[in-house]
C-alpha cells in the first residue's frame, strides 16, 4: 500500500501543516469537514497546496518526519515548485 505526504495551509504564505496519509482524498476531505480536532482544525487549515505520492507508507512517514525538520522557507519552496499560485489541490484529487 502506497502513502502520501502532503502540506495543508490557510491561504497564501499562512500557517504549515504537514501530513502523512495511505488514503490522500478521504484525509482531505476530513480537514475542511472539522471530522479531526487538532492543529488544522484549529488554524483552519483546509487548503491543500503539496501532495506527493510514494510507493509505500514507510517511505512517506520518512518523507513526512524529514519535511517537519525543514524550515519554514524551504517548506515554501517546495510549494511554490509545483503550485506557485497556492491553488487548492483538492479538486484535482476528486
Amino acid at each position: 500500500m502506497g502513502g502520501w505526504v502532503y502540506i495543508l495551509t490557510n491561504k497564501p504564505n499562512g500557517v504549515l501543516y504537514v501530513g502523512v496519509t495511505s488514503n490522500l482524498s478521504r484525509r482531505i476531505w476530513e480537514h475542511p469537514e472539522g471530522v479531526v480536532d487538532g492543529f488544522t482544525k484549529r488554524y483552519g487549515l483546509k487548503r491543500l497546496v503539496y501532495a506527493e505520492p510514494h510507493d509505500d507508507m514507510l517511505g512517506a512517514i520518512q518523507r513526512e518526519k524529514d519535511l517537519k525538520h525543514w524550515s519554514r522557507a524551504w517548506k515554501v519552496r517546495l510549494i511554490l515548485g509545483t503550485n506557485p499560485e497556492w491553488a487548492d489541490l483538492y479538486d484535482q484529487l476528486v
